[in-house]
């Protein structure tokens, strides 16, 4: 069953509900009742879908300590795990949603093509690619929805690359994908998503058994040959990495194409300059700014811990949102400002610990290729509509824009 109250309710007692809801005209800022939370003290109570009330820790030091600390699970099926949304039985669960050892040993069978060298020999191949979508771009009539001309694309192309998965069925591992994202989808919905997913990988790695490529999901199916893995478990992780490959992705790059527009001289900075460490940068500070997995990493305690002065009891639900831990005062002054010139490289959009995202060096590269290009070759990019009318994820457990209409 889903829930059929407003987010931006209180429930009786005092014990507001999550996720908040950001404030109109101010889409890149966490919603205000989250600042006010924070600002009021580190953590707090809070009421989810189901009627449970785990913890919202806000402050970015107790959130790096909790993700960091073994009493903490990740393990979502465990009794009390304060989830997204409903589920439909136990399958599909992804070795991010297990703890160690298992999600140790699964983690380590695709740590090596997200490797920091690996990705960065991957550079020319991803400059190509959005060359040649910007190409296409340029030689079209205008406006130009960017979403679906550029930024879902981009990211797409690269993980089908790497898994090797046949980008001609981008169509239905999106339409898919976009379901398993979503909050308010019924669980039985949710679950034959997934399962179209797993099938189709399935079906994919049977073909790659037969004939194997150098591709990730080749790797994937030696394993399972060696009794590594079994075939489930071989379509979960591709599922997986599927989705998150190109969603979170797709988003930052629309949603920091959007933010920049919004900040014409930060734009003109990063437009500006050939200097690749300035890049880097702004890719850090855009992921600070904006955190587009806005619903909160979400844990839970194994043990009683004490921290910030509360008692977190074992049992209890944890939920640390990244987007009011990146704009923690404390730690990044003038957190409301979008400065590309700022150190945000310890910022909690990958979260931290053992569970820290495996493809954040791809999601790097690709970012700092797409910031560095898509400005320089369109410098007079422009928003064709206003700000306010803009259809916004606000839906989803990953945020951003639907479309964003673009001229030049």
């Amino acid at each position: 069953m889903t829930s059929t109250l407003n987010p931006a309710d209180e429930y009786p007692a005092g014990i507001p509900a999550f996720p908040m809801t950001r404030a109109t005209g101010c889409p890149f800022d966490p919603p205000p009742a989250l600042r006010a939370e924070q600002q009021q003290g580190p953590l707090v109570k809070v009421r989810l879908w189901d009627g449970s009330t785990p913890w919202l820790v806000t402050r970015y030091a107790d959130q790096r300590a909790l993700l960091s600390d073994p009493r903490v699970s990740a393990d979502s099926a465990q009794p009390g795990f304060p989830l997204h949304a409903p589920v439909q039985g136990t399958s599909g669960i992804s070795f991010i949603q297990m703890d160690d050892p298992e999600h140790a040993r699964l983690r380590r069978m695709v740590t090596a093509p997200f490797a920091i060298k690996r990705v960065e020999a991957m550079r020319p191949a991803v400059q190509k690619i959005v060359d040649d979508l910007i190409d296409v771009m340029l030689a079209g009539p205008t406006p130009v929805d960017l979403v679906e001309a550029f930024a879902l694309p981009v990211p797409s192309l690269v993980i089908c690359e790497l898994l090797g998965v046949p980008y001609t069925e981008h169509d239905f591992f999106q339409t898919n994908s976009k379901v398993l994202i979503k909050r308010d989808v019924p669980p039985e919905q949710r679950a034959a998503a997934r399962a179209n997913l797993a099938g189709y990988l399935g079906d994919l790695m049977a073909e790659k058994m037969a004939s194997p490529a150098d591709d990730l999901l080749s790797g994937l199916v030696a394993r399972v040959k060696a009794g590594e893995l079994s075939r489930d478990e071989a379509a979960q992780m591709g599922v997986l990495l599927l989705i998150a490959g190109h969603e979170t992705t797709a988003n930052m790059i629309a949603l920091g194409t959007l933010a920049l527009l919004e900040n014409p001289g930060e734009l003109a900075l990063l437009r500006d300059t050939d200097d690749p460490e300035l890049v880097a940068s702004a890719v850090d500070e855009l992921l600070r700014y904006l955190n587009i997995t806005h619903s909160g990493r979400r844990r839970l305690a194994l043990d009683d811990i004490e921290i910030s002065g509360e008692l977190i009891r074992a049992g209890d639900g944890i939920i640390m949102p990244n987007d009011i831990g990146n704009r923690d005062p404390d730690v990044f002054p003038d957190p409301d400002l979008l400065d590309i010139r700022r150190d945000a490289r310890h910022h909690v959009a990958f979260g931290f610990g053992v569970h820290q995202c495996l493809g954040q060096p791809l999601a790097r590269l690709e970012l700092q290729v797409v910031y560095s290009t898509l400005y320089r070759r369109i410098p007079t990019l422009r928003l064709t509509t206003d700000l306010e009318r803009l259809p916004f994820k606000h839906d989803g457990n990953v945020y951003g824009v639907y479309e964003l209409p673009v001229a030049w």
